[in-house]
């Protein structure tokens, strides 16, 4: 009755799947993942270093602990965040997310002990959770099922490139006032424009998915149950991709609480340490504009396999190599094989699963991909104790090889 008057429901002719044809709601959400992505950015450089600096953790594994926990809730939060979309909508699920965001700058910015910043990154996993997940599954909907891994290359590089600048920007902020406060005071405006705009101008994408699904209905819709053992261990090509998601993750983890160590330890200064950090990202958001739409013409399969033995490289490079000079041609190798896979793994997920529960199969993916975090936050931690950074780098090397 009223169902199409509130979005979640519009008559098959009204509705239109392709990027052009949905050109400014892309476009907006595009935006909305730009600022999903800084979120993260405003640690992605600053928190190793508070943990050492500021707090005295002076053991890997605990100064990791704040990886491990944005990396278990994040998991979980993506699982919780694929079914929700498919039954209440991915509006809810998008301004969800951008609620729980916004106390975490101000946790970070008063912490008075390590628990505090633990639990921003538990309010961070739920933020991007729910948000990331809910910009990704909008996108697929709008573009059906032609252009998905330029729709996914777009989305990755937004969140991606906005992490970059915004990790560049708090280094030397933090290099110039200190660690804390002004870093953070990016966080609070992003928070801000989140909320603002997924709540006033971005609509509803659920119908798209519904229409898609008429062209090519599911005789045999599978149940909660299934989708996650469709998508973890019985369809190969589902599976594969959730094992090299995981793998993908365990590396960035090493990449967000390691590498700013061995930087700072190498001599590098705040300032240069950002640069590094951003660099990484940088490259992999802007290779994403190329690989995720390339993926649509010459297939999954090369850019996910050629891309986990780039990353491989990258990492071995870095445990190897001292100097800003060395680390820089590092980073941007692992940014450039994080830019093969990360993109195409989702559009790969889109092509396999229907449209009735592609939401809830990219959410099992996610959440199996962002596990990762946690995983390679312990591994490389207890390595890093046992064996050194440089060490742990390179073991971690070898498993994404």
């Amino acid at each position: 009755m009223g169902l199409g008057n509130r979005g979640q429901a519009t008559p098959h002719r009204r509705i239109t799947l392709g990027l052009r044809a949905n050109a400014g709601q892309f476009a907006l959400l595009v935006g909305v993942n730009a600022l999903v992505g800084g979120m993260i950015g405003q640690e992605r450089t600053v928190l190793p270093l508070l943990a050492h600096r500021v707090f005295g953790l002076t053991a890997f594994t605990a100064a990791l602990t704040f990886i491990v926990a944005f990396g278990l809730v994040k998991a979980t939060t993506d699982l919780v965040a694929g079914r929700l979309a498919d039954r209440l909508g991915r509006k809810p699920v998008l301004v969800a997310g951008w609620l729980a965001g916004l106390p975490i700058p101000f946790l970070l910015i008063w912490a008075p002990s390590w628990s505090w910043v633990i639990v921003a990154n538990v309010l961070l996993g739920i933020n991007q959770g729910l948000a990331w997940s809910a910009t990704v599954i909008m996108k697929i909907d709008l573009v059906g099922p032609e252009r998905r891994g330029l729709a996914m290359g777009l989305n990755e590089a937004s969140g991606y490139g906005a992490l970059a600048a915004v990790a560049l920007a708090s280094g030397f902020i933090a290099q110039r006032t200190g660690l804390r406060p002004e870093p953070f005071f990016l966080g609070i405006v992003i928070a801000g424009l989140g909320l603002g705009v997924s709540t006033l101008f971005v609509r509803e994408t659920q119908p798209h998915s519904i229409h898609e699904a008429s062209i090519a209905p599911d005789a045999h819709p599978p149940s909660d149950r299934e989708i996650f053992v469709r998508t973890t261990f019985r369809e190969p090509a589902l599976s594969a991709c959730t094992q090299a998601g995981l793998v993908n993750n365990l590396n960035d983890a090493v990449a967000w609480g390691l590498l700013p160590l061995l930087f700072a330890r190498g001599g590098l200064s705040v300032g240069e340490i950002g640069a590094l950090a951003a660099l990484y990202p940088a490259v992999w958001s802007a290779g994403q504009l190329a690989t995720g739409a390339l993926s649509d013409r010459l297939g999954r399969k090369g850019f996910i396999v050629g891309g986990m033995f780039v990353q491989a490289a990258g990492l071995a490079l870095v445990a190897v190599s001292s100097g800003p000079a060395p680390w820089a041609a590092a980073m941007a190798l692992l940014g450039a094989g994080t830019a093969m896979v990360y993109p195409t793994l989702l559009a790969a997920i889109g092509d396999v699963a229907h449209p009735t529960w592609r939401a809830s199969a990219l959410g099992v993916y996610r959440s199996w991909r962002d596990a990762g975090f946690a995983l390679g936050a312990v591994l490389s931690g207890i390595l890093a104790d046992l064996v050194g950074v440089r060490g742990a780098v390179g073991a971690v090397a070898l498993i994404t090889a």
